[in-house]
């Protein structure tokens, strides 16, 4: 009996200790806010700063309120003779022009350079990165410089101003509508891929049908950005509405100011109105 005693003791004895337990990491929730705490504080930080480095504030709107109150008076009232009508009308028509010609050329080059970004549609490799360069590249580079590239080797005129809101349209449509493509349900994806169909039967059969009424909002909206870039390129000679609204600001005619920023309104207005007119065709909720 003692020799039994003996051999439980040394079994016990030779039980290792318990090592001290490692502090357990906090809670999802506790990270969370932490997370949201410092995001929030972080951005106060680049607010705050940025107003201080460019010197927004009242004392700037105080400064300036003699040129304002001038260019206010002298946009009332607008032009409105027959000569300046028949002007604005010439000037209108060709920004809508170019706006529509650049939607055409954009959505030719960037929609194949959308599916070729999109995941889901699993493109090759190098192909698929090269098309993410280019779109980024083509956005990256605003209008105002496309403009001013085009008006130096094509010359004055609504030409320059299509290429170069064309090719800025061309990089946000890639993108946008990639995303769009990548929003798809995955579903009815996987089920194409088991059954073995293609690449491109599962992009026109399960991918795109999905994807439609998003991509024609998309297109819709472009359009009236066309239509607001075509008047600012317009500030270096690319035609269109643009091109007579510097004019105007430059001689302080400012009658003539005020009639061609009514007929922008306009304009946009009007493309916002049919925008919402097609997309109520297609079944989306419209008021």
């Amino acid at each position: 009996m003692p020799k039994r005693q003996d051999t439980e003791a040394s079994r016990v004895r030779r039980i290792p200790a318990a090592e001290p337990l490692a502090p357990s990491p906090p809670p999802p929730r506790t990270r969370h806010r932490r997370f949201r705490w410092w995001a929030g504080l972080l951005t106060v930080v680049a607010v705050v700063w940025s107003l201080r480095g460019t010197d927004v504030g009242l004392g700037s709107l105080v400064q300036g309120r003699e040129g304002a109150a001038r260019l206010l008076t002298g946009l009332v009232p607008p032009d409105l003779s027959e000569p300046m009508l028949r002007m604005v009308a010439q000037a209108a028509f060709e920004t809508l022009q170019i706006s529509i010609a650049a939607l055409f050329l954009g959505a030719l080059m960037g929609l194949p350079l959308a599916v070729l970004i999109a995941g889901n549609v699993r493109g090759p490799r190098w192909l698929s990165s090269s098309a993410r360069v280019t779109a980024a590249f083509l956005r990256g580079v605003p209008e105002l410089l496309w403009a001013l590239l085009f008006v130096a080797t094509v010359g004055l005129g609504p030409a320059a101003g299509v290429y170069a809101v064309s090719l800025h349209a061309a990089g946000l449509l890639a993108k946008l509508c990639s995303e769009q493509l990548e929003a798809v349900d995955p579903a009815p994806v996987e089920a194409m891929r088991l059954t073995g169909a293609s690449r491109h039967a599962t992009m026109l059969l399960a991918i795109l049908p999905q994807a439609r009424n998003g991509i024609v909002s998309i297109l819709l909206y472009q359009w009236e950005c066309n239509i607001r870039s075509s008047a600012i390129i317009g500030f270096v000679g690319a035609g269109g509405i643009g091109q007579a609204l510097g004019i105007s600001l430059r001689l302080f005619r400012y009658e003539e100011l005020a009639t061609l920023l009514v007929a922008v309104l306009i304009l946009i207005l009007g493309v916002d109105r049919i925008s919402r007119g097609l997309r109520s065709r297609m079944g989306a909720a419209t008021r």
